[in-house]
């Protein structure tokens, strides 16, 4: 079975491929398939994003199409930056870099540096079915960025019980423990189920 994932982020990709292919599953960016579309995310949730993402790239191909709604949700900071995660800081952020180091100065001084990464799953098939998967990450927001790996808040996201960020994980462990890699196996048995019922 071949997937459209709705997005050409190459972080994402790379994850999906990797968990997804234990399947069997073809994933490609929608750019491969031929489709520049950016689907305005008017959600107010993750999972809300991800179904309207996945819709609009099914809708336009015809074909099934995966979207992963994702974000870093900051107790200290009432759940912000959450599904403004990518847009964080608006005009003012353009990269990973500058909405890391604003994420930083916004909780200077701030004791409870807790936080989560969440990850929802959406998939639409050309028949109208949607599945839908969700997986949490537990953590705290280290002072100072470490590690090369990973994209967007990794370099500051020190997993709970661990003295290491998402970005000094390999690839390997980072999908066995990340936010979208426990959606990602979650969705794995949904879609197993779903096409065991076909």
């Amino acid at each position: 079975m071949r997937f459209i994932l709705a997005s050409n982020n190459k972080g994402k990709l790379k994850e999906m491929k990797a968990i997804l292919s234990e399947l069997g599953a073809e994933v490609i960016s929608q750019s491969e398939a031929g489709l520049n579309l950016e689907a305005e995310e008017t959600g107010e949730t993750f999972e809300e994003n991800a179904i309207i993402k996945a819709k609009a790239a099914c809708n336009a191909l015809g074909e099934p199409a995966i979207a992963d709604d994702s974000g870093l949700a900051v107790e200290a900071l009432g759940g912000a930056p959450g599904v403004y995660s990518a847009r964080y800081g608006g005009e003012a952020c353009q990269n990973d870099t500058e909405r890391v180091y604003l994420l930083l100065k916004n909780l200077e001084g701030e004791k409870n540096r807790s936080a989560k990464f969440v990850s929802c799953i959406a998939c639409v098939f050309p028949n109208g079915d949607v599945l839908t998967a969700r997986g949490e990450c537990e953590g705290t927001i280290a002072l100072v960025p470490r590690g090369e790996g990973g994209f967007g808040y990794d370099p500051v996201f020190e997993l709970t019980n661990q003295e290491r960020t998402m970005a000094e994980l390999s690839d390997g462990e980072k999908n066995a423990v990340s936010h979208r890699g426990r959606a990602l196996k979650i969705f794995e048995m949904k879609l197993r189920e779903y096409n065991a019922d076909k």
